[in-house]
């Protein structure tokens, strides 16, 4: 689907795992392949957002902010909080549509890094200027640059420009090279699934390098990673397993071994979309036990949630009709704290354990231990769950009923000789399906994109008259006299022997901070919004 490595940059402080960065996204526009581009970046964001801006629960994305690089760098989009902001987030796909496609222009190059230094002081003003009541918990952001280009160069022009900067705010740098392959549905890996290190590259110290396909998917599936826990300040779950039962892989026969795993939710839950949560949706809602394990693995910093395994059952031995909820994915952990040794160590023995499970047709059923809830006297129950290995190196974890929750039913056992006319009539009615040797989520769509983007978007004739009027620029020109950046906005630079040509948005006093200009203010009066 996408290809290349995620390496996180470590907090220098320890932090609660379930913080999300702000982000910047820097859209770096080349002209001719911005054509080819475009519309497919465009419906990917907007399919993104239609869902990050109305999942209910906690914020799964918290600022967010959005850059365009052609001939110099301009901030289109300054931090808005992403939940509930489906109509200014939509308002930018907008304005992203309406660029020049054709032609051409001279890119400057240090447009990408006066980007960055733009959006890093944006951040830095931004958490200065918040008040006191909405203080940003996070101290770090990410930058992600999304370019046409090729990538190793980018990489090696932001290694140069920005080696003099303090980049000590910025979690992560990512550039991202869009590339013109087409990706094959039928063969393609599931989103979720991680890339293979040996087509990722790092280059320099604090610089990711990732590569795309340019279609919607990949797009798609990259946004969505966004929404993903990604903090690597602790390991999620303690999987215990007894020492005994798996002594060729461990050292101790008293003590039980302790694997440490991050926690990964494998599907979004439609109950958690507003206008889809109906009755049907909701037998599925992972919001009473499998939640809360989730919940607790992601919000405890003094103690780990535990998974202890109690027992193996056959592969065969469970029917899919016991277990609730929506799964999610055991991984190794990353954490940054733990040293190099103890991470090998501990890859290696889930490597193993998924090795032995598979050979051996085994799946585990471990019992859930939250933490202790100080000095209550009521016991909670307990939730157990199977833990079923796969081919990749991942557990899948799968919330499984217990006597409590079982209705009585009745299976009696299937006739073994049917009617031949019944038969007849049903093989051939089976014969007449295509057949499919795999189910893939990619080729099956829902309409549920096209619900929300009509449930929450702005209606058309609202969008921001300013915006609409970028249509009638001339090609490649940007408009000077307009501060969209919200920082004091920093020196062009200019060929050697040419005097420096200053922006009329120089002029603006850094004062203005994190509003509209005046002229945006002018027209929003003049075309108020609906509430």
């Amino acid at each position: 689907m996408y290809h290349g490595r995620t390496t996180g940059k470590g907090a220098s402080t320890p932090t609660q795992i379930y913080e999300r960065p702000p982000r910047i996204l820097i859209v770096h526009i080349a002209l001719p392949s911005w054509a080819d581009i475009c519309s497919n970046l465009c419906e990917a964001l907007q399919n993104f957002f239609s869902l990050a801006c109305n999942l209910m629960g906690p914020s799964r994305m918290s600022l967010f902010s959005l850059y365009l690089v052609q001939n110099q760098h301009e901030c289109i989009l300054p931090f808005v909080q992403v939940k509930g902001n489906f109509a200014k987030l939509q308002a930018c796909m907008s304005e992203l549509r309406m660029l020049q496609r054709e032609g051409c222009f001279r890119p400057q190059g240090t447009s990408l890094q006066l980007a960055v230094e733009d959006g890093l002081q944006q951040f830095k003003q931004y958490s200065r200027h918040v008040t006191t009541g909405t203080a940003l918990s996070c101290t770090s952001l990410e930058i992600t640059i999304l370019t046409s280009q090729p990538g190793k160069e980018v990489v090696k022009q932001l290694e140069e420009g920005l080696k003099d900067i303090d980049l000590v705010r910025v979690r992560r740098l990512q550039v991202v090279e869009i590339t013109k392959g087409a990706l094959d549905y039928t063969d393609a890996a599931s989103p979720g699934e991680e890339p293979s290190s040996d087509e990722s590259s790092i280059l320099g110290t604090d610089i990711d390098l990732q590569t795309i396909d340019n279609d919607i998917v990949s797009m798609e599936s990259f946004f969505k990673a966004w929404l993903h826990n990604s903090g690597t300040d602790q390991e999620h779950i303690h999987l215990l397993l007894p020492s005994q039962s798996f002594s060729n892989i461990s050292r101790g026969r008293d003590n039980p071994m302790c694997l440490k795993c991050d926690l990964q939710e494998r599907l979004l839950s439609p109950s958690l979309l507003p206008g889809t949560a109906d009755g049907s949706l909701r037998m599925d809602d992972p919001k009473g036990d499998f939640s809360t394990i989730y919940q607790m693995a992601c919000q405890s910093w003094a103690s780990r949630y535990k998974l202890r395994v109690i027992k193996a059952l056959k592969s065969s031995g469970v029917c899919e009709s016991v277990t609730y909820g929506l799964p999610f994915i055991l991984r190794p952990t990353s954490c940054w704290q733990l040293d190099w040794d103890e991470l090998e160590t501990n890859q290696q023995h889930f490597h193993a354990l998924c090795h032995s499970l598979l050979k051996r047709e085994w799946l585990l059923l471990a019992k859930g231990e939250p933490q202790s809830r100080g000095h209550s006297l009521r016991e909670p129950p307990s939730t157990f769950y199977v833990i079923v290995p796969s081919r990749s190196p991942t557990l899948l974890v799968k919330a499984v009923a217990t006597r409590e929750l079982m209705l009585p039913s009745a299976f009696p056992l299937l006739p073994e000789d049917p009617p031949d006319d019944s038969l007849k009539i049903v093989e051939g009615v089976l014969d007449g399906l295509e057949l499919e040797p795999t189910y893939n989520p990619l080729q099956i769509c829902s309409r549920l994109y096209s619900h929300l983007n009509s449930t929450f978007a702005k209606p058309q004739g609202r969008l921001h008259p300013s915006w609409e009027s970028r249509a009638l620029r001339k090609a490649g020109q940007l408009q000077a006299n307009r501060v969209r950046a919200t920082v004091a906005p920093l020196p062009m630079t200019t060929a050697p022997g040419r005097a420096p040509k200053v922006p009329a948005a120089s002029k603006a006093s850094s004062e203005a901070l994190f509003q509209f200009s005046k002229e945006e203010e002018d027209e929003e009066e003049e075309y108020p919004s609906g509430p």
